[in-house]
């Protein structure tokens, strides 16, 4: 294999490019629209610090920014069609038996009130109490790579009951109030019955402690790994009877024969090693599956544990489990790269439509550059394997 093969310079990017805008044609309807979507992804994908209306405007060479603020405004075209396209294109590029959803959020810092959703909030991104917006997402990560699929706006409670404000940011009248983890289970169940192949569920303890959530995915036979809380609640039976514990009291009973080491990907300076365990919660069920509560371990320091409620395929190794957990990371670099790379914090519009069709225009950018990753990854991995470089992961 060739240098100019595996370090990506044979990429056809303008080709792959122009080929995705033609497949998202139809959301767009008309021609200007469809012309102007393009432009906005070009800037987007362009080098340009800010992916305001303006900047892209100047990027493209319009004028003024009025068609680019006409794309996320007054013209008509659905936001989630777009949405739709992106994660079938995802899957596509992506796509494995083994694949996992990742469901978090993020939050978008905003100096004014009028922007829909804004509400003094806590949000991860600045780490404190903040005036934002939030976004729920869905990620979808393979062997090849990650990307979003799917986003919702969280409505605080103080907007939902607000008409004077809804009719402002033209709120749907549809749209009511409902929590993040509503949000999470209304996507994760239309990705599901969408068809898109999962291994399994992966979310942190703001969802895995919603039994909505958890009632849903086993419902339907969907294995998961869902972080909670040292101090959630936990009922179930074992061989003495009825037990009421919490994680982090179970965990301080383990004995040391109870651990074992697993690798959970690559961190700054190695393989991110911990320690893991794993206490069954219930019988197994008749169809195959099974309860657990996983606990990982630092290795430095005892007394940094984080807890994970599991429904897996009975036979299911700690080892996958542990590698699962340790997935969840993949939809912080999908924000990282949308917001570092791609304006997905950037959005101008004030309304629910604006912000929808940014965040979707934005995802579809990043599920481009997912692609293109993923097959230069799968064609380096193809190779590798028939040079007989890799026998020991093809085997």
């Amino acid at each position: 294999m060739s240098v100019a093969e595996w370090s990506g310079s044979l990429v056809e990017w303008e080709w792959e490019l122009r080929s995705w805008k033609a497949r998202l044609g139809p959301v767009f309807r008309r021609r200007q629209l469809r012309e102007t979507g393009g432009a906005f992804l070009d800037g987007l994908l362009s080098g340009i610090e800010r992916k305001t209306g303006w900047m892209m405007a100047e990027q493209a060479g319009l004028p003024g920014p009025w068609r680019m603020q006409a794309l996320l405004g007054k013209s008509r075209w659905d936001a989630d069609a777009l949405r739709d396209e992106v994660r079938a294109y995802a899957v596509e590029a992506l796509g494995c038996p083994d694949g996992v959803l990742v469901v978090d959020e993020t939050g978008f810092v905003k100096k004014g009130r009028h922007s829909v959703g804004v509400a003094r909030q806590r949000t991860g991104t600045a780490g404190r109490v903040e005036n934002s917006q939030v976004g729920v997402f869905l990620a979808y990560a393979g062997r090849f790579g990650q990307a979003l699929i799917d986003r919702r706006l969280y409505l605080p409670r103080e907007w939902a009951e607000d008409g004077v404000r809804r009719t402002k940011t033209q709120v749907p009248e549809e749209v009511a109030f409902a929590a993040k983890p509503a949000l999470a289970r209304a996507m994760i169940g239309e990705a599901l019955d969408a068809g898109v192949p999962c291994a399994f569920v992966l979310a942190d303890a703001v969802y895995g402690s919603d039994s909505g959530l958890r009632r849903m995915l086993e419902g339907r036979g969907q294995s998961y790994v869902l972080e909670v809380c040292g101090d959630h609640s936990l009922r179930f039976v074992a061989a003495g009877g009825l037990i009421q514990a919490d994680p982090a009291t179970i965990a301080d009973e383990l004995g040391d024969g109870a651990w074992a080491a697993h690798a959970v990907g690559e961190g700054g300076n190695g393989p991110r090693l911990y320690d893991w365990a794993r206490v069954a919660l219930a019988r197994r069920r008749e169809d195959g599956r099974e309860r657990w509560l996983l606990i990982r371990r630092s290795r430095r320091d005892p007394d940094e544990r984080s807890y994970y409620l599991v429904f897996c395929r009975v036979g299911t190794t700690l080892a996958e489990l542990a590698g699962a957990a340790g997935l969840r990371w993949t939809i912080e670099e999908c924000f990282q790269r949308a917001k570092d790379d791609l304006g997905l914090d950037h959005c101008e519009a004030r309304s629910w439509h604006g912000w929808h069709r940014h965040v979707s225009l934005v995802m579809a950018a990043a599920a481009f550059l997912a692609k293109l990753a993923a097959d230069l990854r799968r064609a380096a991995y193809g190779n590798r394997n028939e040079t007989g470089l890799d026998r020991s992961i093809a085997a």
